[in-house]
This record gives C-alpha cells, sequence and structure tokens, in this order.
C-alpha cells in the first residue's frame, strides 16, 4: 500500500476556493443572495498538460480555483467543463513541464471485500491517506434534493468533506474510483464514482474542450453504448461508431468500424486517449493516424478544420421536453431585471404545439426556475429534467419573469419526441 500511495500521490491536487451558499432557503421564494464560505476538495491530473479532474460540486460557484500539489506548490486553475449529471468537471492549471498523472485502473472487476485506498484533501488536511475495502457495488445514493448518484462504489475507507474529487486506489495504485459523498451520521460509509463512468465521461467533457478550437469528425466507440457487433479492440485502439458528413475524418478516408492505434506519438487504447490526443489542436493541422481495418492496418493523414455553425441540428432537453429554446442573460443585463433572483435564461424561440406554447410562456420571459431549483444555467435546466425521478415531478412547475413579475405554471411533460428545427 505504500508503493500504491507513493505512486498516485504525486498526481493528486488539493483544491480550495470561496463559493456562494444559499443563506435560507432553495426555493425561488424569498431567495436570498447567499453567504459566502470556504470550499474545499480534491482532484487528479488526467492530462500532462494540466487537465484534472473532480468533482463538480467542488468547484461550482468558485470564483479562484486554487490548487495545490503534493510537493505544495500552489497555482490557479479555470473550469474547462463539467457535467452536473454525474457531478464531475475538468479543470485546468497553467503548467510549463509535463505533470504526473495518475494511473487508471477499471471498476469492472472490483470486488466485494478488496483492499481499496483514499487519498484527499479531508477537512483541509491535505493529501490525507485512508484505507478500507469495497463493502458494496451499484449503491443508488440520494444526497442531496438536488444531487443523486444511481452507481455508486460503497467504501468503509474513511471519506470526509474535502475528500471529493480525489481518487479511491486500488493496491497497485490505479484509480478505481472517484470519491464523491458520504453519508450524514454514518460511520464507515464512503461512496465513489466507478472509475470506468468517471473515463468515459472525462472524455466527453475533454471533447468539449477540444471541438471548441477544431474539427476532426470522430465519433469514437462510447464503451457504455458498444455492443456485441462493434469491433474489438482487445484493450489496443478505440473503434469508430461514426464519421461526421464531410468532416476531415470523411475526407481522410476514416470509416465507422475502424479502430485507431495511433494519433500522432500517442498510443490509443480507450476514447478517453484519443480525446486527450486531440486537445490544444488547431484547425489547418496535420495529424497521422495509424488504423486498422478488419486484418490491415494503414495510415492516415487528417488535416484538422474550423468547426462549421451549426454543426448539427440544435437540440436540447428543453427544446426537445418543454419547446423553449433558452439563452443565459448576462449578469449586469439581469441585474436590471430582477435584484429577488441570481440569474435566469431568456426563452428565444417557442416552438409551436409544446407545452411551453400552450401554457402561454413566450419569447422575451426569462426563466428562473424548476420546481424549487433556481435556473441560472443551462446545465441547471439539463439536471432539472434529467433527474431520474423526474416523472414526479411532472407536470413541471415553471417559474417566470416578465416585466419584473414572477408568474408561474405547470407544464404537462409526456413521452418525449425530438423535435428538430427544420
Amino acid at each position: 500500500m505504500v508503493r500504491a500511495v507513493r505512486q498516485a500521490k504525486v498526481a493528486v491536487v488539493n483544491i480550495k476556493g470561496e463559493k456562494t451558499v444559499p443563506a435560507t432557503s432553495s426555493r425561488l421564494e424569498g431567495l436570498s443572495p447567499g453567504r459566502r464560505v470556504n470550499g474545499m476538495g480534491t482532484g487528479v491530473v488526467i492530462d500532462s498538460r494540466g487537465y484534472i479532474l473532480t468533482n463538480f460540486h467542488v468547484v461550482e460557484g468558485v470564483k479562484e480555483i486554487n490548487v495545490t500539489f503534493a510537493d505544495g506548490k500552489p497555482t490557479r486553475a479555470e473550469l474547462v467543463a463539467r457535467d452536473t449529471t454525474t457531478d464531475l468537471a475538468v479543470i485546468k492549471v497553467p503548467t510549463e513541464e509535463p505533470l504526473p498523472m495518475i494511473t487508471l485502473g477499471t471498476s469492472s472487476d472490483l470486488m466485494l471485500g478488496e483492499p481499496v485506498i483514499a487519498v484527499g484533501n479531508a477537512y483541509g488536511y491535505e493529501h490525507t491517506v485512508t484505507r478500507g475495502i469495497i463493502s458494496a457495488l451499484h449503491r443508488e445514493v440520494q444526497v442531496s434534493d438536488i444531487q443523486f448518484y444511481d452507481d455508486l462504489i460503497q467504501t468503509d475507507a474513511s471519506i470526509n468533506p474535502g475528500n471529493s474529487g480525489g481518487p479511491l486506489l486500488n493496491i497497485d495504485g490505479e484509480m478505481v474510483g472517484v470519491n464523491v459523498a458520504v453519508r450524514a451520521g454514518a460511520q464507515g460509509i464512503g461512496f465513489a464514482i466507478p472509475v470506468d463512468i468517471a473515463i468515459r465521461v472525462a472524455g466527453k467533457l475533454l471533447a468539449t474542450s477540444s471541438s471548441a478550437r477544431a474539427w476532426h469528425g470522430i465519433e469514437p466507440v462510447d464503451p457504455a453504448e458498444g455492443t456485441a457487433s462493434e469491433p474489438e479492440t482487445d484493450g489496443s485502439g478505440v473503434a469508430v461508431a461514426e464519421i461526421q458528413e464531410g468532416s476531415p475524418a470523411s475526407r481522410a478516408g476514416v470509416e465507422p468500424g475502424d479502430v485507431i492505434t495511433m494519433v500522432g506519438e500517442d498510443e490509443i487504447s480507450r476514447p478517453l486517449d484519443f480525446y486527450r490526443a486531440m486537445l490544444e489542436r488547431e484547425p489547418g493541422e496535420e495529424l497521422k493516424l495509424q488504423v486498422r481495418r478488419s486484418d490491415e492496418s494503414l495510415d492516415v493523414a487528417l488535416v484538422l478544420a474550423d468547426i462549421p455553425l451549426p454543426l448539427k441540428p440544435m437540440t436540447s432537453p428543453a427544446w426537445d421536453m418543454l419547446g423553449l429554446e433558452l439563452q443565459p442573460v448576462p449578469a449586469a443585463e439581469f441585474a436590471r431585471k430582477s435584484s429577488r433572483y441570481r440569474g435566469g435564461l431568456l426563452v428565444k424561440e417557442v416552438r409551436s404545439g409544446s407545452p411551453a406554447a400552450e401554457h402561454g410562456i413566450a419569447p422575451g420571459d426569462v426563466v428562473v426556475g424548476m420546481h424549487v431549483w433556481e435556473t441560472v444555467s443551462l446545465d441547471n435546466v439539463s439536471y432539472v429534467l434529467r433527474r431520474p425521478d423526474f416523472a414526479s415531478l411532472n407536470p413541471l412547475k415553471v417559474f417566470v419573469l416578465r416585466d419584473k413579475e414572477t408568474l408561474y405554471a405547470y407544464l404537462p411533460v409526456g413521452k418525449v419526441k425530438t423535435a428538430r428545427r427544420q
């Protein structure tokens, strides 16, 4: 275990920052500006250029994300991307030298009773190490009114406030989970997100970052969505699920079903490797891909391009389920509309015949809340509409600001049918 901790510790960081929490109630009625508190958490380096994986709740609402490495070196990070459903986020620190990365394991073969180690910023005590066993798998846990996890590892390794975002390690020093929650009032009960889920989400978050610069048009197979008909990779390479029409990959001759084994000098064994290889690339840059097609090995020259807009028909949970196209309102502009709420989303368009249209919501309205949750960002809306218990919220109470007056409507949401723009 000593070797395992020594191997992982250099890739674990401590995260601190100040954030706003509600002063009284999470309900929209009487919502106050809130109070500032010091937050803390942990993260793991997943790319040597400074990309760090942590829990979203660790950095949510934090103005300045302060990161400290095992050697005591402090630096400041910026939020790159986040996924509110799984409570994961990627942040980035500036670095001139490659950073040591966490060694990734798998959560697919974990066994009850298997020894594990948790590392994290417990109660602000940096790089605290605790040990325990795997107590249970596939736990469903509701930790608050606004956060639900549907597939967690349970462990009796001590996981305290500040451990969130840190690694759960096996005895080989490989990360098998991301520590995330403790059960209030319980002893010896902690939880972690399985690393296979965390890696999959991290890859998609990195793809969000890389796609902001250059377009390649390759959609790797998601391990959670693969089928028996997909090509076997044997841990070497990632299979291509889809090639976007007219994309650089299409022009280079890459085909669905191909297996990408190398991008430049980077070996590819999982989608996360592919997305890391695409980070910080620029339009016009040429990449050499090694591709396996059936029993043949091919060298492919891929020239990245500018992102075409729009790349695909625009859809979102709000458009599909409610018939609303929403857009964040800049803070300064919103402050002129209301001092009661922290923010809202401008209604840009309402789909004809949708629940929103039938209940009188109109362009120019500002959506400030759904049920008991505020809607400051588009992620807030996605969180509500994708909740596993959403059926219990149906019809959905939606709060709308119109000419400084707060109105509400109950929107019935039936079976979701994706309605794409023409």
